[in-house]
């Protein structure tokens, strides 16, 4: 991929393996599921694009033993991570922005990673195009932007502070406030020149969670990385006070003590 697609503000982001696993039941479902839907039979070069802990690259190395399997990422922690387990993937420390190869690849897989970066309209074709004929691009993204978490998120930033004054900088409320990923007909559109099979679904899953905040929770492992990542001290205390008051709001525990979280997901798959 020669064209670099950046991901602007949250280039430095620092990951937190611990915290994004702390809901690994609920997040690898998705993951698999897409993965299901992958149907090449003998793929010899493979890449899991964002790979993170490396869970899912483990599993797709085991069902695919003859394949070279690269997982790549850019967080020097969600690699030391995926590398504690003994595997036959090749781990890659590389921002997907700027990723290029020189062979060319039967699957590229990528889990809930592609919408870090900008111009979908380019990054979809760039990465069929470095795929072998009969090759496949598996991508699943989730529709957060529209949720109440993570509208809440943009709102507490932008009138959270003390007297309702907006929190951190200008360049970063907008960067929240980009919508991360399109509608589903777009995708077709950034695919069907190429592609000869288009498999576009969503999906919504009613995560049941537990614990105390745990929505907060959640979206620290994720959505809220940048913003955590971003902010100082000071800033990260008013925007948790804030933001962990409106979630309990919007996401009112069960009398069980159980928190009920939609969570919407689009999930493509395309062969060449």
């Amino acid at each position: 991929m020669s064209e670099q697609f950046h991901q602007g503000t949250f280039a430095g982001t620092v990951w937190n393996p611990e915290q994004y696993l702390k809901f690994s039941n609920h997040r690898i479902r998705p993951a698999l599921e897409l993965l299901e839907r992958v149907k090449i039979s003998s793929p010899k070069v493979i890449y899991d694009l964002g790979c993170g802990s490396g869970n899912i690259t483990r599993i797709i190395s085991e069902r695919w033993t003859s394949a070279t399997v690269y997982g790549l990422d850019n967080s020097d922690e969600m690699l030391k991570k995926a590398a504690t387990e003994t595997s036959k993937v090749k781990w890659v420390k590389e921002d997907i922005g700027n990723w290029s190869v020189n062979e060319p690849i039967d699957l590229i897989y990528s889990n809930s990673t592609l919408q870090w970066l900008n111009q979908h309209n380019q990054v979809f074709p760039k990465l069929l195009e470095m795929l072998n004929k009969g090759g496949c691009l598996a991508v699943q993204m989730p529709l957060s932007w529209g949720m109440p978490s993570h509208r809440l998120m943009r709102e507490t930033l932008a009138n959270g502070g003390i007297n309702g004054a907006p929190i951190g900088t200008e360049e970063l409320r907008n960067a929240i406030a980009r919508k991360w990923v399109e509608d589903k007909e777009s995708y077709y559109d950034f695919l069907s020149e190429q592609a000869t099979q288009i498999d576009i679904w969503e999906t919504e899953y009613l995560q049941i969670l537990e614990g105390e905040d745990p929505v907060l929770e959640w979206v620290r492992g994720t959505g809220l990385r940048p913003i955590l990542n971003t902010l100082d001290n000071e800033e990260q205390a008013i925007f948790l006070s804030e933001y962990s008051k409106r979630l309990r709001k919007a996401y009112p525990v069960k009398a069980n003590g159980q928190t009920l979280f939609p969570f919407r997901r689009l999930f493509i798959v395309a062969v060449v």
